[in-house]
């Protein structure tokens, strides 16, 4: 190889490693990283990424052009309204490869799960085989806490659509020898362990489910 040839092949190595960062520097952002996971699980309006981050529009807005700039999100208008998704499915395969990263390499994640589920009275976690289990030999509701347009979006089948603010009314409604398993967005979301909770404070027999529709998917795909 001549001179001439490696210089090229030292400037083709450069640039795509510098192409690639920029999907790094992206995802270097903790909040950039949740709009990511919430648009995993739909479509939403900037206004809807607003109020399911906390963060203010114009933060969203920000962390989204930043997104948009990567080629991670791409947008749509519907009317007065700019309605964001993911660019490619496979990008729900990149965050889910980080999780699994981070959960094995960083001991702060177990820690803080672990001491957040240790306040919520150790409600007990199924794991997604022994969720199919009762699935299919018993008598059990299975409710989805995450909103109802992810719901719509998809679900586990079988999965009833009890978003967390209607959870309190839905309980008026089930048998009180009822078993009860809740689940919503997957390892990074809490609210099955608190739907799990106001349910056991109740009397229900009630479990959680760590996983999300995602993480069931691929499972049960394998």
């Amino acid at each position: 190889m001549n001179d001439s040839m490696l210089d090229s092949a030292n400037t083709l190595k450069e640039e795509l490693y510098r192409q690639l960062s920029r999907i790094g520097k992206c995802l270097s952002s903790d909040k950039r990283l949740e709009i990511l996971s919430l648009l995993s699980q739909g479509s939403k309006t900037v206004e809807k990424l607003t109020t399911s981050s906390g963060m203010n529009f114009a933060n969203v807005s920000r962390h989204l052009q930043v997104l948009l700039d990567a080629k991670l999100v791409k947008f749509t208008k519907k009317g007065t309204h700019v309605i964001y998704s993911l660019a490619d499915p496979a990008i729900v395969d990149l965050l889910a490869s980080l999780w699994r990263i981070s959960e094995k390499q960083l001991p702060d994640i177990a820690r803080l799960k672990s001491d957040f589920l240790h306040d919520l009275d150790n409600i007990q976690t199924l794991t997604m085989d022994e969720v199919r289990e009762k699935l299919n030999t018993e008598s059990i509701f299975l409710l989805d806490v995450r909103p109802k347009e992810e719901f719509e979006i998809s679900h586990i089948e079988g999965a009833i659509s009890v978003p967390m603010e209607e959870l309190e009314h839905y309980m008026q409604q089930l048998p009180q020898n009822a078993e009860i398993i809740a689940y919503c967005r997957g390892p990074l979301c809490v609210y099955s362990a608190i739907a799990a909770k106001k349910l056991k404070a109740k009397g229900f027999n009630a479990y959680r489910m760590d996983e999300g529709i995602y993480e069931w998917q691929e499972h049960f795909t394998l």
